[in-house]
């Protein structure tokens, strides 16, 4: 029995047909929402299939390697006369070009060399031109006032005098380039690095104590494993990424290396091959160094020797990233439109003609009459009294 006091039991008490709809919600919105959680984890669980074969894709069969390098070719600079420098006229890590003065060796004594040697090819000028002169007119004697023996003599003074002149020209020249040479100059355009000289030490001729490195000759090494070498084409786009820089240099692969060192090779002292033991069930892939040439480097990236690089290369699979990136575009349109943040276009947008169909526009449209007056329009009554949003007509109630 219901408690008078308690409030409820005054409130009324719709039947249970009147209050499901208003509890529940429609068959249709419940159906909707099925359809949406499973359209979202089917979008998800495609999403992560395409991601993983993207990835797969990425890091397993494409060509690429963290294993690179910045290399360049250095310059060793060693004097072609001995001497002590007297003057030093570039700083470590200094820009130069072809043909500049690096440092001087003091030129005291290779001047006085070249003077010597001008003297020397003036005396024998002077020798050369008595002796020519001598055998001139033993020559034009007649045998009466002279033997042949005699002009003979004489023709060969001459000869020995011009060989000495051919000699001091000779020594000459090469007194003049020692004096040059006493100026040490770049051989290529590059910084000056591991600058160690000083004024005052001593150069000697042969031993080199400057490197430049050459500016125009910077290129990479990749080091990639040989599973991935059959993916590699020599004039194959490569784009470089050198750690702490975001641009990255554009190349092109120029040349493979055909060889590299082995232990194996290397006999012992008894003449014997070595022979390293391994695991049969473990095999590490070999690396094969691959060159690249560089065409673009971009503003404000420097070029170090000995930079870490990681190095991709395009190979002849690149289409299937485009289809897998295509795949991922498409996944994603998908989710958005079956989530609802992505709308469809309207129906009205979308026009579909059914081959065999009757044009539309060609049926002619029905006729309406005239619109009756205010007074003749019959008025309508409500069916049902608890649904007045029923109606019927007046004269059939």
């Amino acid at each position: 029995m219901a408690d008078d006091d308690d409030p409820r039991s005054d409130a009324p008490r719709p039947d249970g047909d009147a209050a499901a709809p208003a509890t529940a919600p429609p068959p249709r919105r419940r159906r909707g929402r099925r359809l949406l959680r499973l359209a979202a984890t089917t979008a998800i669980l495609a999403v992560a299939v395409v991601a993983a074969l993207f990835v797969w894709q990425f890091y397993v069969l494409v060509p690429w390697t963290r294993d690179g390098r910045v290399r360049v070719q250095v310059a060793a600079i060693a004097p072609q006369v001995s001497g002590q420098i007297t003057e030093l006229r570039v700083v470590d890590n200094q820009f130069v070009k072809k043909g500049d003065v690096l440092y001087v060796i003091d030129p005291f004594d290779f001047q006085v060399s070249l003077d010597s040697a001008k003297a020397e090819v003036e005396n024998r000028a002077a020798d050369l031109q008595v002796k020519r002169a001598q055998a001139a007119r033993r020559e034009a004697l007649t045998t009466v006032s002279t033997s042949v023996e005699e002009k003979q003599q004489y023709a060969g003074t001459a000869k020995i005098a011009e060989a000495a002149y051919a000699s001091a020209q000779a020594q000459l020249a090469q007194a003049k380039v020692n004096l040059e040479r006493t100026e040490v100059r770049s051989p290529v355009n590059g910084y000056v690095t591991n600058l160690l000289l000083r004024v005052g030490n001593y150069a000697s001729a042969g031993t080199a104590n400057i490197s430049v490195v050459d500016a125009d000759s910077y290129w990479i090494d990749g080091y990639f494993e040989e599973t991935k070498m059959a993916r590699i084409r020599l004039g194959a786009e490569a784009e470089v990424a050198l750690m702490g820089y975001a641009e990255p240099i554009r190349g092109r692969v120029e040349s493979i290396t055909r060889g590299i060192a082995t232990a194996n090779a290397a006999a012992s002292t008894q003449g014997l091959p070595n022979v390293d033991p391994v695991y049969t069930w473990v095999r590490l892939a070999q690396r094969v160094p691959v060159r690249i040439r560089i065409e673009q480097v971009p503003q404000g990236v420097p070029l170090v020797a000995g930079m870490t690089a990681t190095v991709s290369i395009a190979d002849p699979t690149a289409d299937r990233r485009d289809r897998l990136g295509a795949a991922l575009a498409d996944v994603g349109t998908v989710f958005r439109v079956l989530t609802g943040r992505e709308r469809q276009p309207p129906d009205s947008a979308v026009t579909t003609r059914v081959e065999g169909a009757r044009d539309v526009s060609a049926i002619p449209a029905p006729e309406v009459g005239p619109t009756p007056p205010a007074d003749r329009v019959v008025p309508t009554l409500p069916i049902n009294p608890e649904r007045p949003d029923i109606t019927a007509p007046a004269g059939k109630r």
